[in-house]
């Protein structure tokens, strides 16, 4: 397995490498780039890109726009292999205060790709959406049985993983009809992702 991990900020990249282990290497190669930047420039192609980034503003932490875009995630689609999956956490919630930037993301995400999933925290206000380019949709049923098979022969032997996989979710979310479309004109991330008081 071949690893490129791209961060923006040098002291994350510090601090990962002086306090976490995290070392450079012929099968990890560590890019302090911005994510969109990084994959406008490269021609490789990944099986599972991960994007968790944030950004402090005015009004505390967000999400950057230019990386919550169909333009983006065009970029990314078009970086992923045939089977290839993007993963995108976003500090938000399925209902409730939260639920506009959940809702967008989706919607902006189906808008490129054929199937979008959801996976809820249980323990935070975090929800990661995978996207993929399979044109058939899978349920909950066959997400529950390859997930107990690969906790049955040992290929995946995390913590809790059955109950996570149990949080998955294969409809839109409420907030997807009355949200839009965010693109590199129009991307209100700081207004969507209002935080509860």
């Amino acid at each position: 397995m071949t690893i490129d991990t791209v961060e923006i900020d040098s002291y994350v990249v510090r601090v990962a490498r002086d306090f976490f282990g995290v070392k450079a290497s012929a099968t990890h190669r560590i890019h302090e780039s911005d994510g969109r930047v990084f994959l406008r420039r490269s021609r490789a192609l990944y099986d599972v890109i991960v994007a968790d980034a944030y950004v402090s503003g005015r009004y505390g932490s967000t999400l950057p726009q230019h990386l919550a875009t169909k333009e983006f995630f065009t970029l990314v689609n078009d970086h992923l292999s045939t089977n290839g999956v993007l993963a995108y956490n976003v500090v938000g919630s399925m209902r409730g205060a939260q639920a506009d930037i959940v809702g967008a993301l989706y919607r902006t995400m189906k808008a490129v790709f054929p199937q979008v999933y959801l996976f809820p925290a249980k323990e935070s206000d975090n929800v990661v959406l995978v996207a993929t380019k399979a044109k058939h949709k899978v349920s909950l049923e066959s997400v529950r049985w390859k997930a107990g098979e690969l906790t049955r022969t040992k290929r995946v032997t995390l913590p809790g993983f059955l109950g996570r996989v149990g949080t998955f979710w294969s409809v839109p979310p409420s907030s997807y009809q009355r949200s839009p479309v965010l693109t590199d004109d129009f991307a209100p991330v700081e207004g969507l992702a209002k935080m509860p008081n």
